[in-house]
């Protein structure tokens, strides 16, 4: 977005091909971090739009995904159909959240028409966990009877809860069958440990080796080498969390880290104060070396 909070679709290309370098396996487009829920339908179809137009230029097997939740199904219904009529890799869906206290045979009904009216039967969805935004956590129990109506298309989730003991759970009762992709970074190498597949976190914008590191250690079967990258990806993720919002921060470092031009977010967020910024680039520019 430029200052003003317009969409800039024409940034994209560049944003996804310099993810592709630093290691990143894919990109979430529309997400917490890209402010999906703050952009209009057309908005969003501009940015996904883009990043399918980018794809001939990025590498073989860079995965797309595009978070099309919105607290009404019909929009939710759209906007995942737009994602995968453009071609992208699947779609990361937040639950209703406006009516939190839902029961779980009520999210369990809206699901369904998500999945039986938007998503192809070769198509890819992820739930989007979430409880400290949406409130809702529905139970192992209700993971498991939607993997059970939807075997091929219920994929996997993005857990943001940020809770060790969830991921746990959910590796012992899904192992490898649900791709779980933590949404903390302090938790990659623990998730990783109970059949998780990766992260995708607000970080991954700014420190993409990093995460990259214990990614790869992990599967080298290193784990003296993982426990040193998470330590510093940890590291790094404390410095983020000295603010309060991520999407301001994450596009304010950007300028200084990986020379991204000056963008802008959307109301009600705001950039944060070039001092509180400075600080924090001195303390990344030490831990990254």
């Amino acid at each position: 977005m430029d200052l003003e909070g317009r969409v800039l679709p024409q940034a994209v290309p560049a944003l996804l091909q310099q993810m592709a370098r630093y290691g990143a396996h894919g990109v979430l487009l529309l997400g917490t971090t890209g402010e999906g829920p703050s952009l209009s339908l057309q908005e969003r179809r501009a940015v996904l739009q883009a990043a399918a137009t980018a794809r001939a230029e990025l590498p073989t097997g860079f995965r797309l995904l595009a978070g099309t939740g919105a607290p009404d199904l019909e929009t939710t219904i759209a906007l995942t159909r737009m994602a995968f009529d453009l071609g992208l890799d699947g779609v990361v869906v937040l639950p209703p959240y406006y009516f939190h206290q839902a029961d779980e045979a009520g999210l369990m009904a809206w699901f369904t028409q998500v999945l039986n009216r938007a998503v192809p039967a070769d198509g890819a969805f992820l739930y989007y966990h979430f409880p400290k935004m949406t409130r809702i956590t529905p139970s192992l129990d209700w993971f498991a009877r939607l993997k059970d109506a939807f075997p091929r298309r219920f994929v996997g989730l993005k857990d943001s809860s940020g809770d060790p003991a969830f991921a746990q759970a959910l590796g012992a009762c899904f192992g490898p069958a649900l791709q779980v992709f933590t949404g903390n970074d302090r938790l990659l190498l623990h998730a990783l440990q109970h059949h998780a597949a990766g992260a995708i976190t607000a970080l991954a914008n700014l420190a993409t080796p990093a995460l990259r590191a214990v990614w790869e250690a992990f599967h080298q079967g290193d784990l003296e080498a993982a426990r040193a990258a998470q330590a510093r990806l940890s590291s790094l993720r404390e410095v983020l969390e000295t603010f309060p919002v991520f999407p301001p921060a994450v596009k304010a470092l950007g300028v200084g880290l990986l020379g991204w031009p000056r963008w802008g977010v959307k109301p009600p967020l705001r950039l944060p104060e070039p001092e509180t910024v400075r600080q924090a680039l001195t303390r990344f520019w030490a831990l990254n070396g």
